[in-house]
């Protein structure tokens, strides 16, 4: 397996352990009524800070992991992986492992330069596909 492809496996298993991470106390906080519910409906009481803004790191990564993946793929498709795309798709991963606890700790501009150097990595081995 390439680098970037297992920087993309494990950038997938980090999703996992935030969707735990954040699936646990939003489960205790709302309770089973609401989230096995259909969610018709605003639950009774909210997310606490803390929950909250894992749940929104949790959708960021989502958003991130889109445009990694395609970075990925079409490094591999082109056959175009080098030591450089390679220290794109770490840095991309180790970003995004900081961002989980600069998010839920609410490091400010912390957690906005961790995203940056996440999204230049990606960028990056997009603009390299193309060379």
């Amino acid at each position: 397996m390439t680098p970037e492809l297992t920087a993309l496996v494990l950038a997938a298993l980090l999703q996992v352990v935030q969707y735990v991470a954040f699936a646990v106390p939003a489960n205790r906080e709302l309770g089973p009524g609401y989230t096995m519910s259909a969610r018709d409906r605003e639950p009774s009481r909210g997310l606490s800070q803390g929950t909250a803004r894992l749940q929104r790191a949790l959708g960021n990564h989502f958003e991130g992991l889109i445009m990694f993946s395609i970075a990925v793929f079409v490094i591999n498709a082109a056959e175009a992986g080098n030591w450089f795309t390679a220290l794109c798709a770490w840095t991309y991963l180790g970003a995004r492992i900081l961002y989980v606890p600069a998010y839920w700790f609410g490091w400010r501009p912390g957690r906005s330069l961790i995203w940056a150097v996440g999204f230049l990595a990606t960028v990056l081995m997009l603009l390299a596909a193309l060379v």
